[in-house]
């Protein structure tokens, strides 16, 4: 296996030029920036309504009073941002994305099957949430269409993804600073207008509402996850991985918690209606504080969206798709963009319920794709997986798939409970709510490790420090 020399000195990046290439290994000489910047690459995307609006549903939809939907909500949120820091410790040893990293649990061709879902869902379906959202919140401020206001938010949007990394993490930066100023000053109005000590609908707790909630909070959470790595791979190999992992987890729980608990406190302002959610959020709120919140939460779309095309267009090269340009991810990422505002634009009608099943969908496949991975990792502690992860090495292992697959069946079969389809415990135990997360994780965590030991996977040789060549299946044209 061939792998780069080690450099004298890394570049001076400018977050201006467009970034080339694909989903190949950053080589240490392109290595650069502070572990602390990902504070802000994981806050920025989430100081936007589509957070907000998940406290919502945890009273409006899920019935829960303020103090019992907080619980979900912070339940939610560390969970997923405990394996959010874990998983972005990853990316400095090989300089790689999440999906790419992947390989090692499911094999070259097997991976296919989870950078697809995430392909689909981050740069497809989230991009459609998060646009939404943005313009839901550009057409309250302006007075116009909301499809307009949908394709100038989509058009920003673009223009930051199709720069690139560095340019994405500047704006997340100075994002964090303006978006977190205003929204603290929203928050405030908006728990002085709420009654969080209103009582419980129905009297009592519910856990079935209570599991509902922390589903679709870890839901959210937790669908940044296949991209974690996509954000550190470019820092020095040598980084702290414990600063990596807090400054990526601190920033997606402090972000989420706060926003989703002041989400919730907003369910239960007199006259809330969850059918026009952003009117309701800023209705209490005098007229300059109001006009600042839909502005940052249009430019919390943003932040949101770049992250979402950026790392949509990543997994689908990870999955093996053959571009001979130097431009691809960017090409990709646009492409994505454009498919997403058709999508955005087709469900503006019922966004709310939309998004409520979306959550929890995330949610579905996400939690049996972390089982696999983390154990695989722990399973490949100290190996090289350099040779494992490149396009030529067709490497396989049918444990992944299996595990995966065996968890999505179990998990969904038994605990989903959508308004589409509802598993067999849901449905003889309502009270259950829904435990297909939790449930999918631990079953693909167990397949795998017992799946492991059997088949027998190649394991990768001592631990090296350089970054391979040849992961992407077009580095020729690089």
């Amino acid at each position: 296996m061939t792998f780069t020399t080690a450099p004298e000195a890394p570049a001076s990046p400018k977050s201006t030029l467009i970034e080339t290439g694909g989903i190949e290994a950053i080589p240490l000489n392109r290595r650069h920036g502070s572990p602390w910047q990902l504070f802000a690459t994981w806050s920025a995307p989430n100081l936007e309504f589509a957070t907000v609006f998940v406290g919502v549903i945890a009273v409006a939809f899920f019935g829960l009073g303020f103090w019992q939907a907080l619980l979900a909500i912070v339940v939610g949120a560390a969970a997923g941002s405990l394996t959010q820091g874990l998983l972005t410790t990853w990316g400095p040893r090989e300089g790689l994305a999440q999906m790419v990293l992947s390989r090692t649990a499911f094999g070259y061709r097997g991976n296919i099957l989870p950078a697809a879902l995430n392909t689909v869902l981050a740069g497809v379906g989230w991009f459609a949430v998060n646009s939404i959202s943005g313009a839901f919140a550009l057409a309250t401020l302006t007075g116009m269409p909301k499809p307009l206001a949908l394709v100038i938010i989509v058009a920003i949007i673009l223009i930051v993804a199709f720069i690139g990394h560095d340019f994405v993490q500047a704006f997340e930066r100075y994002a964090t600073y303006i978006l977190g100023a205003i929204f603290i000053i929203a928050i405030i109005y908006v728990f002085a207008s709420s009654h969080v000590n209103t009582p419980v609908r129905g009297g009592g707790f519910s856990f079935a509402g209570f599991t509902l909630a922390a589903g679709a909070v870890f839901g959210y959470v937790a669908g940044w996850n296949p991209y974690s790595a996509d954000y550190s791979r470019y820092l020095p190999a040598a980084t702290r991985r414990r600063t990596v992992g807090l400054a990526a987890g601190l920033g997606m729980f402090m972000s989420c918690t706060l926003l989703m608990a002041a989400g919730a406190a907003a369910a239960t302002i007199v006259g809330f209606n969850p059918d026009s959610p952003t009117d309701s959020f800023t209705a209490t709120m005098p007229d300059v504080v109001r006009g600042l919140t839909l502005v940052a939460i249009a430019v919390g779309a943003i932040a949101a969206n770049t992250l979402n095309i950026y790392s949509g267009a990543m997994s689908f090269l990870a999955a093996g798709a053959k571009i001979p340009f130097a431009l691809r991810r960017a090409i990709v990422a646009v492409s994505f963009g454009v498919i997403g505002f058709i999508i955005a634009l087709s469900v503006l009608a019922d966004a709310g319920h939309n998004y409520e099943n979306f959550l929890l969908v995330i949610s579905y496949w996400v939690a049996p794709w972390l089982g696999v991975v983390l154990v695989d990792r722990f399973l490949r502690r100290g190996t090289d997986i350099g040779a494992l992860v490149t396009e030529k090495a067709r490497y396989r292992n049918a444990s992944g798939v299996i595990a995966f697959v065996v968890g999505l069946v179990v998990s969904i079969g038994l605990f989903a409970n959508q308004q589409v389809f509802t598993g067999f415990v849901a449905q003889s135990l309502p009270d259950v709510g829904d435990l297909t997360a939790i449930v999918g994780l631990v079953v693909s965590a167990v397949v795998y490790l017992v799946a492991f030991k059997l088949l027998k996977p190649a394991l990768g040789g001592p631990l090296v420090s350089a970054a391979p060549i040849g992961v992407d299946a077009a580095d020729d044209v690089a």
